[in-house]
């Protein structure tokens, strides 16, 4: 009784649908924050979640920023004017921007987990503008 009762838990376990979260950022000419922005600009997720940029507004693409992304992570970079999803497996900050709008603090920080394994690096990229301005505030905000 007691094998039936324990192969039939593991099959339970093995059944149950995936626990990973997907989350939606948008990409928006105007947002609560202002104009051209990602809303939210902070994201805190587990390892394993997604996160889908969505192209709510035209002209709008989102992408990684070098040096702000964990070891082992992997940089990605969407198409102007459509969705991108990410599925976030790294620990870590990673930094995201809008290419064309960069400069004007279209910016967004996506957290996995714990932050500390590259927030101190995080920290020391120079971003230009107004997304300097923003990415201080963010990464003070962890």
């Amino acid at each position: 009784m007691k094998t039936i009762l324990l192969a039939a838990a593991a099959l339970a376990v093995a059944v149950l649908p995936a626990t990973a979260a997907d989350y939606q950022v948008k990409m928006l000419n105007k947002g609560a924050k202002g104009v051209m922005v990602f809303e939210p600009d902070l994201v805190k997720i587990q390892p394993g979640d997604t996160v889908t940029f969505v192209s709510t507004d035209a002209g709008h693409d989102a992408m990684s920023i070098p040096g702000m992304l964990p070891d082992g992570a992997q940089p990605f970079e969407g198409k102007i004017g459509k969705d991108v999803t990410v599925t976030f497996t790294q620990p870590g900050v990673y930094g995201v921007k809008c290419k064309p709008h960069y400069v004007m603090g279209m910016v967004a920080l996506v957290v996995v987990g714990d932050p500390s394994s590259n927030l101190e690096a995080a920290k020391k990229v120079k971003n230009p503008g107004k997304a300097g301005k923003l990415f201080t505030e963010l990464l003070g905000s962890l």
